[in-house]
């Protein structure tokens, strides 16, 4: 009678659902009259063909596909769609890009260039070489290829490290004229070396198809990387804002020895130093916090903020004799002209192999999300595996001529999208403007304070130091996320950048096998009147179907998850190793230590299943005979139906199939009449 009275309820419910939906549209129906298929029998029905896994013949394959033409193209860019290009509507937008990022260049290349240890052509260079490596390899049609703050970073810290700060090194800036002596090397050579292995590396995970590398590196994780980045990047300015000499730590906690001694060091601080970096962060902060803003709703073109203080200190410093009068310290020599090639010493290369691997993964990482980003905003498309080839390229030509690795800048790349840049020929003009700075140009800016360039630098990474606040979302997304972004900001700040970054990976495939293991398991109930089957512990008008027990997995079925698969199962049917061992013993009395007479096990949500999940299984039947109870499977996709008949035809055992729960519940219901 109260099934009698739930099931006029339901009818209810539904007809007031279906009432509610018709005033929006129609409800159709449907009536299905077919027998009870196996899984075997869909397969036959639906003509379904195993996937070849013969490596050679797919081998063979792709060579009979394989048209040179089509491997050139795709090589090679720019030979696709540069005949395409299209001057009427693309030209005045990639000049006005190309002109405005070419103002941006010159004074991030010179201070980020200082920021990797070397000198400020080198960063100039990267406006060059590398952009014009990019334009031919490249995919992406926005980006801007060159200096980065993250990626100078990391590198002083290989420069700190295998690098030799002498006289004898440091006299000339000419890559071309330094020589190996007694296994010490320039700084210039240690840079050069780190952006050739860098080109390498990331041209192998390109042959490699390593391309989706980036997804190793979760938001939490960038997040909280480059925050603590952003801390070292502040810290290791603070030497040029005070106008102080510190001895260079290396090794943990560096980071707070290099502030204790800053601390220790205010007493000897160069004051008209400090005024000047004074000037040069309040000048920053007004006109990105101010003026740009302000500016940005009346012109196209972005307030040059950081090239009108290069500029202005530039004059000043000349007409001031900032560094004869006051003793500040200066840039220094800018040559005239391009560097020679010069290939990095082997040795050297083999030495700073393992460093690299960080500063390829970082530098492809920021390359593809923002490549990505303007991909989708733009309704193009990106080749990820060919975006690493690029920068490998790009940092195998900056590694012969001086250039530290390169990276895509955030704010270069918006600015060169948002002031018309269609195409890469942005990127070329660009470059042109870059080469008349470098050819005719650079010594200019001999007598700029490098105050004035960490200055710039501190206020350009304002966005850096705010995602600190992204930390609670993060919280509320998940712990794990947050865990992942607290770990890897402390271990950056607190050990190294490199350190950090590895363990931030670590921590966040960690985190994500914890996602992954992360299995469910459910007894499903019938709605009533209906073939459909829900969890029975969230869905109370789910009923439990007489004498038939359905259990649902969500995971992988595997030799790591196979006994906690097999506990979750007992679990939820009610049978415990004690049963088991009673109906091993008293077979004649097996039948009344359980009510069921068939276990359906669905497999829908199963992802994997191996040979060890198999044994599992046919153990887990086996033992279910012992009640004489059958065991049958239902739901399978191709890939585990395909496991299953490996493992039949490996002599595992023999398997009942059935195409749905419900195609399992008819036949558990017909065997049970006629076993009655």
């Amino acid at each position: 009678m109260a099934d009698d009275n739930e099931n006029d309820i339901l009818a209810d419910d539904v007809t007031n659902t279906s009432n509610e939906l018709k005033k929006s549209a129609p409800l159709p129906s449907y009536d299905i009259n077919r027998k009870v298929l196996f899984q075997q029998n869909v397969n036959d029905l639906s003509l379904y063909q195993k996937p070849n896994k013969n490596y050679l013949d797919n081998i063979k394959h792709s060579f009979a596909k394989f048209s040179f033409l089509r491997f050139i193209l795709n090589l090679v860019p720019v030979l696709k769609w540069l005949p395409k290009y299209s001057f009427k509507n693309s030209i005045a937008g990639d000049l006005t890009a190309g002109m405005t990022v070419a103002v941006m260049h010159i004074p991030q290349g010179m201070a980020y260039g200082l920021l990797a240890g070397v000198t400020p052509s080198s960063g100039l260079y990267m406006a060059f070489f590398p952009t014009l490596t990019y334009f031919v390899f490249g995919t992406s049609r926005h980006i801007s290829v060159g200096t980065l703050s993250v990626i100078s970073l990391m590198t002083l810290k290989v420069v700190q490290t295998h690098a030799t700060f002498g006289p004898a090194i440091t006299a000339s800036t000419d890559n071309a004229t330094l020589s190996d002596v007694s296994d010490t090397y320039s700084p210039i050579q240690v840079v050069t070396a780190v952006a050739f292995m860098c080109g390498l590396q990331q041209i192998l995970m390109s042959v490699l198809q390593l391309g989706h590398l980036a997804t190793l590196l979760s938001e939490p994780l960038v997040n909280g990387f480059t925050t603590g980045a952003a801390v070292h990047v502040l810290v290791s300015q603070l030497k040029d804002l005070f106008g102080i000499k510190i001895p260079s730590h290396k090794g943990a906690f560096k980071i707070i020895f290099t502030v204790i001694d800053c601390i220790k060091s205010l007493l000897d601080a160069n004051p008209y130093t400090v005024g000047i970096s004074l000037s040069v962060i309040i000048f920053m902060v007004i006109m990105n916090e101010v003026v740009k803003p302000k500016a940005a709703k009346l012109f196209k073109f972005p307030v040059p903020a950081e090239l009108i203080a290069v500029v202005a200190g530039t004059a000043a410093s000349f007409l001031l004799k900032f560094d004869e009068a006051y003793k500040v310290k200066l840039v220094g020599a800018i040559p005239i002209g391009l560097p020679p090639p010069v290939m990095p010493p082997v040795k050297l290369l083999w030495i700073v192999a393992v460093d690299a691997i960080a500063i390829s993964i970082v530098s492809y990482s920021v390359t593809i999300s923002m490549a990505m980003i303007f991909a989708k905003k733009q309704s193009y498309e990106v080749r990820a595996n060919q975006e690493m080839l690029a920068l490998g390229f790009s940092n195998i030509i900056g590694g012969l001529f001086a250039c530290v690795p390169n990276g895509t800048s955030l704010s270069r790349s918006l600015i060169q999208e948002q002031t018309g840049g269609k195409t890469q020929i942005a990127s070329v003009v660009s470059a042109v403007l870059i080469l008349i700075v470098l050819l005719w140009i650079g010594p200019v800016f001999e007598v700029l304070p490098r105050c004035v360039l960490s200055g710039i630098i501190v206020v350009a990474l304002k966005g850096m130091y705010v995602q600190a606040a992204a930390l609670p979302r993060f919280y509320r997304e998940g712990k794990l996320e947050a865990i992942s972004w607290v770990v890897t900001f402390i271990a950056v700040v607190l050990v190294d950048v490199d350190v950090g970054l590895v363990l931030g990976i670590c921590v966040s495939l960690t985190a994500l096998y914890i996602k992954g293991w992360k299995m469910k398991a459910c007894q499903l109930g019938v709605i009533p009147n209906t073939d459909i089957y829900v969890d029975m512990s969230t869905h109370r008008r789910a009923k439990e179907i007489e004498a038939i027990k359905i259990f649902q997995y969500i995971g992988a079925i595997n030799f790591a998850s196979v006994t906690s698969f097999k506990r979750y199962l007992y679990k939820r049917i009610s049978i415990t190793p004690k049963a088991i061992r009673k109906a091993s013993l008293q077979l004649a009395e097996a039948e009344k230590l359980i009510d069921t007479k068939t276990l359906i096990i669905d497999l829908a949500h199963v992802t994997h299943l191996d040979i060890a999940g198999s044994k599992c299984l046919i153990e887990i039947q086996k033992e279910m005979e012992l009640f004489n109870t059958q065991m049958v499977l239902t739901s399978p996709n191709d890939r585990v139906f395909d496991a299953i008949k490996h493992a039949e035809m490996l002599g595992v055992g023999k398997f009942k199939v059935l195409a749905s729960i419900h195609d399992a519940v008819i036949y558990a219901k017909a065997t049970h009449k006629e076993s009655i």
